[in-house]
């Protein structure tokens, strides 16, 4: 194994041991597929992640991706975490997840920010949550 997959195998046991001590649980019955298969049609809706984080998102923009993340059976939406509360809103009771990202869009923040903005999230109803690596860190090998 390489040096770079041990230190991703390190991390991902990192985070998920923070995300389990918090009580944080992994979500369920997203499926993906194995190498070589090609889902078609409609099967394929359900892996992406209909996205719009843009500066300048609206929250007519957002209502917009929510009802079309509904209709075709989007795995969730993901937004600027402002607006986690209106698309936790507009999907309660609906297949997609609600996405944020973290330290986005540079990932230059500290850990404690990242941290403390994925609580707020997760508190303002997002279940999943990205994060942004601070690039200059990693290609310095500085994690």
């Amino acid at each position: 194994m390489s040096e770079q997959s041990e230190r991703i195998q390190k991390v991902t046991a990192q985070v998920k041991a923070i995300l389990e001590e918090a009580g944080v649980q992994p979500r369920t019955g997203r499926t993906r597929p194995d190498v070589g298969d090609v889902p078609e049609g409609a099967s394929i809706a359900n892996l992406i992640d209909h996205t719009l984080l843009k500066a300048d998102a609206t929250a007519r923009a957002i209502e917009k991706i929510c009802f079309e993340a509904k209709e075709y059976g989007f795995a969730s939406v993901c937004v600027n975490s402002r607006f986690v509360p209106l698309a936790a809103e507009l999907l309660k009771d609906s297949e997609p997840a609600v996405c944020t990202v973290v330290g986005f869009p540079l990932g230059a923040s500290f850990s404690q920010v990242k941290a403390t903005e994925a609580q707020l999230a997760i508190d303002a109803g997002a279940t999943e949550i990205d994060m942004v690596l601070p690039i200059g860190a990693l290609k310095s090998r500085d994690l």
